[in-house]
């Protein structure tokens, strides 16, 4: 989850879009799943096996390709593209937002990060055996962020359909989903993402996307 190839550090807004899309699906994904009680399945491997992704080869890696980023890059451009004062995705933007806050106290916990990495090893044998669905793996990654990313403030606010959120198989999948989110994040700073960026940075990143076809 830790560690980026020399390679990959190149600070340009294709590697910068493609992190922040990886944002951006995890917490529509989250969303989703707090208000309907289902995302997407390939959406949400495609989000859950970034976490595991720990030597990538370049930006395009964690994700295994874009293909599986579609709903980030169309949840982003309309959130770029929104004008006026017309709310647009409230709960995905203030989950992302929080994501990457979270990520940058992670990133200067030095136990933390290690704790991490030694149990995303045990993470991955269990993928091998069960696959990344199982419930089995998404409650393992569920402890994993309450151990870890939630602990720090401020904690995300989940809000959605209380039928939902109480059951424990959605709530391991937002918790994992939410590393996944944390995963991203820590990419987008990695390849030169920053939280002013996407104000000051709005259309180089819409004709990022625009170049992407999307």
């Amino acid at each position: 989850m830790l560690k980026v190839q020399s390679d990959m550090a190149s600070h340009n807004y294709h590697n910068q879009l493609i992190a922040l899309a990886g944002i951006f699906q995890a917490s529509h994904l989250v969303e989703q799943i707090a208000k309907q009680g289902q995302a997407p399945t390939d959406a949400l491997d495609t989000s859950i096996n970034s976490i595991l992704c720990t030597q990538p080869e370049n930006v395009e890696a964690v994700f295994n390709g874009l293909s599986g980023l579609t709903i980030g890059f169309n949840i982003l451009k309309q959130i770029l593209e929104r004008t006026g004062s017309q709310p647009t995705h409230t709960d995905t933007i203030r989950y992302a937002l929080t994501l990457i806050h979270l990520e940058r106290k992670l990133s200067k916990a030095s136990g933390m990060l290690r704790t991490i990495s030694e149990r995303l090893t045990q993470v991955q044998d269990q993928v091998a055996h069960f696959g990344v669905n199982h419930v089995n793996v998404m409650a393992n990654l569920a402890s994993l962020y309450l151990d870890t990313v939630s602990t720090f403030r401020p904690r995300i606010q989940v809000t959605g359909d209380p039928q939902y959120l109480q059951q424990q198989t959605n709530a391991d999948k937002i918790r994992a989903t939410l590393l996944a989110g944390v995963r991203a994040a820590m990419l987008w700073h990695q390849v030169g993402g920053r939280r002013w960026h996407l104000l000051i940075y709005r259309k180089r990143l819409l004709s990022a996307l625009n170049q992407l076809g999307y």
